[in-house]
């Protein structure tokens, strides 16, 4: 080792010794989402010395990030996360390798990218992109470390690991209507705490200790220190191959349309065109346009006939995420002139404010 007295602490351990320290320089691993749980993934990770670390995330910095995501400055407000979240871990420890990638992981980069790495680490809180992220590790052969928020409680397991089970062997329903932090609400704590034992899991596969949360999920409430572990079965039934991929991703992220709301704020007065909100009756920002329905995403299946097909319709959600999942549905039901509203209501917001000042 170059520097071993950096490791030192570890290297005592009995499970781990120098040659476990020689497994975690020769590791490769790839996180996903460099938000509230990549925060504390990162810095663990390269603290212990993982050889190469992989960060895939488009997103910049935002003020309102920073209560969770901890890894980074004020200053850095407006910044690329993964070219920052590089930059500090790369200070923590620059014997590592870190390579940034400022690019929304999809169904064109993601077997690419799988194929360079051993471990595929889930720091999202999309619940589309846990299906990518599913499936592509199924097709490279890749354990998925799975990490999960709602409010104030959190998952951890481990999918595809020795054959074991997948993500969607534990939630095969696609078209779920879960929020994600920036929807429900999130404290700091617990993605802190829900991300330390995603590294945990990563850590045990590479030196192979310790029992991995294989066919199990960790629960954990932060609010009452409770937490439980479930087992549950792999559905041997569940199999994606190469071509079942670029099939349902790469043609189908061909098909949906999204749009920045500031192209299409000369439409907000035409009767023509009908702005579709799918977030649930309570959520704020207000929205109110003269041509709008709203109808949840959970209720749009069952309510699908308020709509016309022949219509151009605009579709928002709160932030972008819930809209390209009522896209897909009203796709299936052959709806054509549909679009999704890129950040949600709280881009139009911001839009509408602007435009009522002028």
């Amino acid at each position: 080792m170059k520097e071993s007295t950096r490791y030192n602490r570890q290297i005592i351990l009995p499970e781990i010794g120098e040659e476990g320290q020689l497994k975690l320089a020769k590791s490769k691993v790839l996180v996903i989402g460099a938000g509230g749980l990549g925060a504390a993934v990162l810095p663990y990770l390269a603290a212990a010395g993982v050889g190469e670390i992989g960060i895939v995330d488009d997103d910049a910095i935002e003020i309102s990030n920073l209560h969770r995501q901890v890894i980074y400055k004020t200053s850095a407000v407006g910044k690329s996360k993964a070219e920052e979240a590089k930059l500090m871990i790369s200070e923590l420890n620059p014997e590592i390798k870190v390579n940034a990638f400022s690019e929304k992981l999809s169904g064109k980069n993601a077997l690419s990218l799988f194929e360079k790495y051993d471990i595929i680490v889930d720091a999202t809180d999309n619940i589309s992109i846990k299906y990518l992220i599913n499936d592509a590790c199924l097709v490279t052969n890749k354990p998925m470390v799975y990490g999960s928020i709602f409010r104030f409680q959190g998952q951890v397991s481990v999918f595809n690991f020795q054959n074991g089970p997948t993500y969607r062997c534990l939630y095969p329903d696609e078209n779920s209507n879960a929020l994600n932090c920036e929807d429900a609400g999130v404290i700091g704590v617990s993605v802190g705490i829900i991300g330390m034992l995603q590294a945990n899991e990563v850590i045990k596969i590479i030196l192979g200790i310790g029992e991995v949360l294989n066919g199990k999920i960790l629960v954990y409430n932060i609010l009452n220190n409770e937490q439980q572990k479930y087992d549950f079965d792999k559905n041997s039934n569940l199999t994606i191959t190469k071509e079942d991929f670029e099939e349902k991703y790469i043609s189908h992220e061909n098909q949906i349309q999204e749009i920045n709301f500031d192209a299409i704020l000369n439409e907000i007065d035409n009767e023509e065109v009908l702005f579709l909100d799918v977030r649930n009756r309570d959520e704020s920002p207000k929205i109110n346009l003269k041509s709008q329905i709203q109808i949840p995403l959970m209720h749009l299946e069952t309510e699908i006939e308020k709509l016309n097909k022949n219509q151009t319709i605009y579709i928002f959600c709160q932030s972008g995420i819930r809209s390209k999942i009522a896209s897909e549905l009203l796709q299936k039901h052959q709806f054509k002139n549909i679009k999704s509203i890129a950040g949600g209501a709280l881009a139009m917001k911001n839009l509408l404010k602007e435009k009522t000042t002028i």
